[in-house]
């Protein structure tokens, strides 16, 4: 099974306005395949917390830097080297957050009009901002594929956003292991067909661990089948894996062995 996993596509997410952390995950890419690895996706986009960020450091996040990002953006895409785009989205968590909002709305226009141009999914992180994302459902409609990134929405958000005809995935990590209560009642009750599950390694550790790893990946699986079994929709883990996977190939649209 392990040896099996490892054949399965990763993420590899770069979340930069320079291409210093894109080429560092392209060389990863690179030397994936030539140790017959599992496939590396590679992602590019501007996360939303990183204007925030950089202000908090004394080096605020200009109109130049907006500019510059937006660009490499769309070089990136132009040239074929990335199957999605993202982390990008909203984070509004907090007062530091919520002052870079403005800069957070045209991030985002210019990376949905990027994704959608070119036919690529996005993978959205959303914080406090489930509101922004209802604003945007018309383009949203457009994206090849939504794929939101551990998920923290309610049960009703997440159908809302496939009745208006989004195609939505939703991921899960150990959030649904840590008493997450809103996580674990859409891991269970989402339709099979839209769960992914992820590590957001080395976020999101599990309890008495200081980091999350890929070897997390396999209890993920054995909670969210629990969970799925508990409300009634019994499932044995080998085959949530296989539903997974296939929805994960759908998502990128991947074609592999």
């Amino acid at each position: 099974m392990e040896q099996e996993r490892r054949r399965l596509g990763v993420i590899a997410a770069a979340s930069s306005y320079n291409t210093e952390e894109f080429t560092h995950n392209e060389n990863l890419a690179h030397n994936a395949a030539a140790e017959n690895a599992a496939p590396l996706l590679l992602c590019f986009g501007v996360h939303p917390q990183l204007p925030a960020v950089k202000k908090k450091e004394g080096n605020p996040f200009t109109e130049t830097d907006l500019n510059d990002s937006v660009t490499l953006l769309q070089n990136i895409a132009e040239a074929g080297k990335i199957a999605a785009i993202g982390e990008c989205g909203f984070d509004l968590y907090n007062s530091e957050f919520k002052e870079t909002e403005k800069t957070q709305d045209a991030l985002f226009a210019a990376h949905l009009e990027i994704a959608v141009k070119y036919g690529l999914p996005v993978v959205l992180h959303v914080r406090r901002a489930m509101h922004k994302i209802f604003a945007a459902e018309k383009e949203l409609s457009k994206c090849k594929a939504v794929i939101f990134h551990s998920w923290s929405g309610t049960l009703e958000e997440a159908r809302s956003l496939l009745r208006r005809g989004i195609n939505a995935y939703f991921s899960f990590g150990n959030t649904i292991m840590l008493n997450h209560k809103q996580a674990i009642h859409c891991c269970s009750s989402l339709p099979i067909e839209r769960l992914l599950t992820e590590t957001d390694a080395p976020f999101q550790p599990r309890r008495s661990e200081k980091l999350s790893t890929w070897a997390d990946l396999p209890l993920i699986l054995m909670a969210a089948a629990e969970l799925r079994s508990e409300s009634g929709g019994k499932i044995e883990v080998g085959e949530l894996e296989r539903r997974i996977e296939e929805n994960f190939r759908n998502a990128f649209a991947m074609d592999y062995n």
